[in-house]
């Protein structure tokens, strides 16, 4: 059946709506990484080099940062002959050496700094290049996630954030089951690491081959997962990822007798609970029904918190099986949520099928003002 040029834009708007989860699964949705490793710049750099400061950093035209180096080593590309000083920005000033990019787009060099010490220049200069299998990649970095050298560590974890789930997976063997453990439960770990953890205790658990190692890293999860906590729960919904990675459809029905998925849950957890559902949809279809994740997505539907979210996230997944639940929304919650009915006018404009014509015109009968500003917010980007 044809959809309407309507339903095509609320379709195209609720997938941009999702877009930090859509295309290439990423190693840790989670996690917020967003800057490049230092490995990457590197290898993007026509340039790499190891400098140290020679001045104060001060303002350009342009309002950011800059400050002179003295060039000391090479460690990729070939300088320009003559070339023994850069100019980088940089986001603060730096004292003592630093690692130096270098790019050129039709012109002169552009270079950027970061500090670094003998540390971390040492690891920047080893890191394996980014065009290795990406698994070999993670396999060296794992090593490194909690180095005592901060700079080291949290570059380490960037590569993991930013890498293909799937290579995570491959590098699962990599990782040390009873670290994993450990570091899911350490009041001194970073809370985005922790819901990193959480995910790759559940890939690891998944491949185990011994029964002891599943039970532990399950046990592990679980414990943190229902560790009281009264405030904002950064990395909860790794953790709750990586029970679905260990368990699979058995991983739902573990969530469900948490009480996650009922009205009365605390909002924050419920929305980590979509973000896992997001994570699942997209990247564990092997092992948990995209059925079965549709069908999670729309018990949320009466949560308050995050009602409006399932839904965009029903017509995400084209899940019209739930068109009746969805619809339902708009007299109960959307009754004085016009984010909810946002997102109802949009799964409905979205649908191809009859029943979804037939919804939006009962709709438009009882309340065409109503309806048609729903359907007008609903061509534009969901925020909550």
């Amino acid at each position: 059946m044809a959809r309407s040029a309507a339903g095509l834009v609320a379709l195209v708007t609720v997938t941009a709506t999702l877009g930090w989860w859509t295309g290439r699964a990423h190693g840790c949705p989670f996690c917020g990484v967003v800057d490049d490793s230092l490995a990457m710049r590197r290898d993007a750099a026509n340039v790499a080099a190891v400098g140290e400061a020679d001045g104060a950093a001060t303002a350009g035209s342009d309002g950011f940062l800059a400050q002179a180096f003295r060039i000391d080593q090479v460690l990729r590309g070939t300088l320009p002959a003559g070339t023994n000083t850069a100019t980088a920005r940089v986001d603060g000033p730096l004292k003592g050496t630093a690692l130096l990019f270098g790019s050129m787009s039709g012109g002169p060099l552009r270079w950027s700094a970061v500090g670094a010490n003998e540390a971390l220049l040492g690891y920047a200069a080893a890191a394996p290049a980014t065009s290795l299998a990406a698994a070999d990649r993670l396999r060296w970095f794992a090593r490194r996630l909690e180095h005592p050298e901060p700079a080291i560590a949290a570059d380490a974890f960037t590569e993991f954030g930013l890498a293909p789930f799937e290579a995570v997976r491959e590098a699962a063997d990599a990782f040390d089951a009873d670290s994993l453990a450990t570091w899911i439960d350490e009041a001194g770990i970073d809370a985005r690491r922790r819901g990193f953890y959480g995910l790759a205790a559940g890939i690891v658990a998944a491949r185990a081959a011994d029964g002891a190692t599943r039970r532990r890293l399950r046990e592990a999860l679980e414990a943190a997962i229902d560790t009281p906590a009264d405030d904002f729960r950064a990395g909860f919904d790794g953790l709750l990822a990586g029970l679905l990675v260990a368990e699979g459809t058995a991983g739902l029905d573990a969530l469900e007798h948490r009480g996650l998925f009922v009205p009365t849950a605390r909002p924050l957890d419920q929305r980590h609970l979509l973000a896992a559902l997001r994570f699942a949809w997209e990247s564990l279809g092997d092992t948990i029904p995209r059925d079965s994740v549709a069908a999670a997505t729309a018990r949320l539907l009466a949560s308050p918190a995050v009602a409006a979210d399932a839904a965009v996230d029903l017509a995400r997944y084209t899940a019209w099986a739930h068109i009746d639940d969805v619809a339902r929304l708009w007299e109960t919650l959307g009754r004085d949520d016009p984010l909810v009915r946002r997102a109802v006018a949009g799964y409905l404009a979205a649908c191809p099928l009859a029943v979804a014509r037939a919804h939006l015109e009962r709709l438009r009968a009882a309340d065409p003002a109503r309806l048609d500003a729903a359907l007008e917010a609903a061509r534009g980007p969901l925020a909550r």
